[in-house]
């Protein structure tokens, strides 16, 4: 690897990975407990891939996440309790209770809100790149989308269209095998969608998903290349999702023995087998880090839990303006 991580940074990563982990552990307690308005998507397994793309990018960089990209917005500066406190609808959330799991962002920390309509997040990011360009600022837009997304038309539209103008775009395929209940076989006659970026006339690169230092080099690699003016790239991120689309899918479509092939290939396991046999971390720091992450899920799910939901009288105020701006 050509980007060599320091020992700050190797705690970090592993910092977000278990965090990430644990938030996804809570919710599924806390659906399942009835406190969760809505579904829970979890992105067990694919941790790797919002982690190390979301820490590999600077701080005036734009990014913009999916339904399993939790990871990255933590590694962007939320924290646990405004994920627990968006999935149960409460008043102290990032939407004070007016939309559910991962629909919120915060453009002060550069995190672009989901749209729940898979791929029209691309054209979005890529629009961030074109006003960027524009503007001659040193900023890269990144976004997700996973295998299904791709046979959406706005991926199709917002790739090509950051390919013509060159626009600083990062986008992130999550090649998870399944679009719901679809398997990669049945939505596409080629084996690798990395392969798509040369009608494009962009780099594309195919890493494994559930490697960490991978994702992190190709998309400082990316990042780099867009920032010098260079366009977009495509990173086909090989990885599984260990659970159903939702928490209320069992996945019972999904062949046993390709779970257990990723079972073994657990993104956080993968981590700690390379770190220690290089003996880049003791064990006082995984123990170190691990209770930090403890204390730190339960002090925020104790403040979310506190949370009250909002008054009904409340819900119109901040989805219609106050008034017309002004014009400078």
């Amino acid at each position: 690897m050509t980007a060599k991580l320091t020992s700050d940074q190797l705690h970090d990563l592993y910092y977000y990975m278990r965090l990430n982990r644990r938030v996804d552990d809570q919710l599924s307690t806390l659906y399942r407990q009835g406190k969760v308005v809505g579904g829970v998507y979890s992105s067990l397994g694919q941790e790797a891939i919002s982690v190390g793309a979301a820490y590999a990018l600077q701080p005036q960089d734009f990014l913009g996440g999916m339904i399993r990209n939790v990871g990255a917005m933590l590694v962007r500066g939320f924290r646990p309790r405004d994920v627990f406190m968006q999935y149960m609808a409460r008043m102290g959330g990032p939407t004070a209770g007016r939309d559910a799991n991962t629909h919120f962002g915060d453009l002060q920390r550069g995190v672009v809100a989901p749209i729940s309509m898979l791929g029209e997040l691309v054209p979005v990011l890529a629009g961030i790149g074109l006003a960027a360009k524009i503007r001659g600022e040193k900023r890269v837009a990144l976004t997700f989308v996973g295998d299904g997304a791709m046979s959406t038309t706005p991926v199709h539209e917002g790739l090509n269209f950051a390919a013509v103008k060159r626009l600083p775009l990062v986008l992130m395929v999550e090649n998870n095998g399944w679009a719901y209940s679809t398997p990669v076989i049945r939505q596409t006659a080629i084996r690798h969608f990395a392969k798509r970026a040369k009608a494009y006339g962009i780099p594309s690169r195919i890493v494994r998903g559930n490697v960490v230092q991978e994702v992190y080099e190709a998309t400082t690699e990316a990042a780099d290349w867009a920032r010098r003016g260079h366009g977009p790239t495509l990173i086909e991120c090989k990885t599984m999702r260990m659970k159903g689309h939702a928490e209320h899918d069992d996945a019972r479509y999904v062949p046993r023995e390709q779970l257990d092939f990723w079972r073994e290939q657990d993104p956080i396991m993968l981590f700690k087998r390379v770190v220690r046999r290089k003996k880049l971390m003791t064990k006082a720091d995984w123990v170190a880090i691990d209770e930090r992450v403890e204390q730190e899920v339960s002090q925020d799910l104790e403040a979310a839990e506190a949370s009250p939901f909002p008054p009904p009288e409340s819900a119109a105020r901040p989805v219609y303006s106050r008034g017309v701006p002004k014009e400078d």
